[in-house]
């Protein structure tokens, strides 16, 4: 039966002003539970997000947020019965960005609260986030469902979640259809960016699409240089789509490890990060601390192999022997040598391709994870709503 969702995404609404991964996934997230059959409506642009560390401010966030979710279910309560939700849906929850709204809200309405994307770490607990970190961890404890992207994840959500079995896979995804409609356009899309930035389309094109801002960002940037600067002696070119403040950091660190081999696009819309990959023969990011980088899958699904590392939920988006290549974390030598096998070896690159781009239009498509996500949620189509608090 369908459902009646509430949406929420305490660190970046779907809705924001700013591009990112984080925005594009709760987009994504959105648009798979309404292929699945759900009634999907964004429930608030509330954002919980504490950048620095700055207790009064959680502390401020936290009454607010909690004020604004019983306000909201009080307001369903009163709203007709087919206006009401049946389930809370929360995208996102950790430390700098806990839930705030959905525990009091699906607790006063008694509906099932879902979390898709939380992380706990221990370590946290006492250090300058522990309001954020306390919050986190409760929602995490309250939620009736918690949807891991990654098997890293799992292990951290053991000890928090009120029991293993609300732990479930929900793999990372996309809309492969505007990576398959720019693969389609490949040599039209090189010969354009060829032409536009002085680009020889005779050699082989290595892809990044990644903001330019300090911490890990600018880290992947920095191990980037410092691994293609290894590879000197053979042609390639470097075609970066991605701005943001660190952008003379990033400018400066690949001009003085590749200098005269990085092509910078600027920001760049979906459609045009699509037909930049598109054009390209390799994707390479090191992936500092990224989560499991929905650019890595977008590459994939353009028919564009990836070598990256291996760390954090990497492997759960980038099959190592099958869609690309993984380095061990943080061995820029390793990843240089990897990046290397695949420049020289056109034949390799080429089955890699071709794996890749099925990998993303079919066990990573929209369609799947809408699939995955009407069988996860079945279980609450049935079930009685709880006491409301």
């Amino acid at each position: 039966m369908p459902l009646r969702i509430a949406f929420y995404a305490p660190l970046k609404s779907p809705t924001h002003g700013t591009p990112s991964g984080d925005r594009r996934v709760a987009g994504l997230l959105m648009d798979a539970l309404a292929r699945a059959g759900h009634r999907v409506e964004l429930a608030s642009t509330f954002r919980s997000y504490d950048a620095g560390g700055d207790a009064p401010r959680q502390a401020a966030l936290r009454e607010q947020g909690s004020a604004l979710g019983l306000r909201l279910a009080a307001q369903w309560r009163d709203a007709p019965a087919e206006a009401r939700p049946d389930l809370w849906f929360t995208y996102h929850v950790y430390y700098k960005a806990p839930d705030w709204l959905g525990p009091e809200a699906s607790a006063a309405l008694g509906v099932p609260y879902v979390i898709a994307e939380a992380s706990h770490a221990n370590k946290r607990a006492g250090g300058p986030w522990e309001i954020g970190h306390r919050g986190a961890a409760d929602a995490i404890r309250r939620a009736d469902l918690l949807l891991c992207p990654s098997r890293d994840d799992v292990e951290g959500l053991r000890d928090v979640a009120a029991s293993p079995e609300r732990i479930a896979l929900l793999p990372p995804f996309l809309d492969p259809a505007p990576f398959r409609a720019a693969a389609a356009r490949r040599n039209a899309e090189r010969t354009r960016l060829a032409q536009t930035h002085a680009l020889d389309p005779g050699v082989p094109w290595i892809a990044v699409a990644a903001m330019m801002r300090p911490g890990d960002k600018l880290a992947s940037y920095r191990a980037l240089a410092g691994a293609l600067g290894r590879l000197s002696d053979i042609p390639w070119r470097l075609v970066v789509a991605g701005d943001g403040a660190a952008r003379a950091e990033v400018e400066a660190a690949l001009a003085a490890a590749i200098p005269g081999r990085a092509a910078f696009l600027g920001a760049l819309s979906l459609k045009e990060v699509a037909a930049a990959y598109a054009a390209a023969d390799l994707c390479v990011w090191p992936a500092v601390n990224e989560a499991y980088g929905m650019a890595l899958l977008e590459a994939q699904a353009a028919g564009v192999p990836v070598v990256s590392c291996a760390t954090r939920g990497v492997p759960d988006i980038v099959e190592h022997g099958r869609t690309g290549l993984l380095a061990p974390c943080g061995d820029e030598q390793a990843l240089a040598g990897l990046v290397r096998e695949l420049l020289l070896d056109t034949d390799r690159r080429s089955r890699l391709s071709a794996a890749a781009a099925a990998f993303a239009a079919g066990e990573r498509s929209l369609e799947s994870a809408a699939a995955r996500l009407a069988q996860l949620l079945a279980r609450f189509s049935a079930m009685p709503l709880k006491t409301p608090v």
